[in-house]
């Protein structure tokens, strides 16, 4: 992809600008595939049952989760656990990411997708492998796509860790916010079309 290759040159606002413009111009409204994901409790996370609109973040064990960003992403989940679900998936085994797994709440369903699993191929494919991680999908209640942003939040090393959750958090509540109203203009869009 264009946009890999400019972050790779070090061309990050090149690549942004790249991987926005995929975003919106072919992205946006496109159909996301009804993916069923493996929980860390052991049940199958099937998008199409959740019935509300959905916001899945990529990530990887392997990979450090910026300061702040998991309580972040807790409160979250939190506050708006009556209008979205909120998915974490890890692109990792389900015993590399365990351990991780437990830092997050009950209202956040962590799940987990690797090539070496059975039936996990397309989603590693599709998602990990064409747009990196970590990465946000915002879909509505059909799974339509509402916005998809790439990348975490750029938090200094020597940030105190309650400086680093209120930048993420609001970071994640101004998407959730934007992504709430591109939502419902979605769903007005559509029932005006079929009156």
């Amino acid at each position: 992809m264009q946009s890999d290759r400019e972050f790779e040159k070090g061309n990050i606002a090149e690549g942004r600008a790249l991987f926005d413009s995929l975003v919106q111009n072919i992205l946006v409204g496109s159909k996301f595939d009804d993916y069923s994901f493996k929980s860390v409790n052991s049940k199958k996370v099937k998008l199409s049952q959740l019935k509300k609109p959905v916001f899945i973040i990529t990530y990887a064990s392997w990979c450090v989760i910026n300061k702040g960003e998991i309580p972040a992403l807790n409160k979250i989940a939190k506050d708006y656990k009556d209008d979205i679900q909120l998915i974490v998936v890890f692109w990792d085994t389900k015993n590399n990411m365990k351990k991780i797994a437990r830092q997050f709440n009950n209202n956040i369903k962590v799940c987990y997708a690797n090539e070496s699993y059975k039936n996990d191929a397309k989603a590693v494919s599709t998602l990990k492998h064409t747009l990196g991680f970590p990465t946000s999908y915002f879909l509505n209640s059909e799974l339509d796509v509402i916005d998809i942003k790439r990348g975490g939040v750029p938090i200094p090393r020597k940030t105190a860790f309650k400086k680093a959750l209120e930048i993420n958090y609001n970071i994640f509540n101004e998407r959730v916010v934007g992504f709430l109203s591109k939502s419902e203009s979605s769903k007005e869009q559509q029932l005006a079309t079929v009156d």
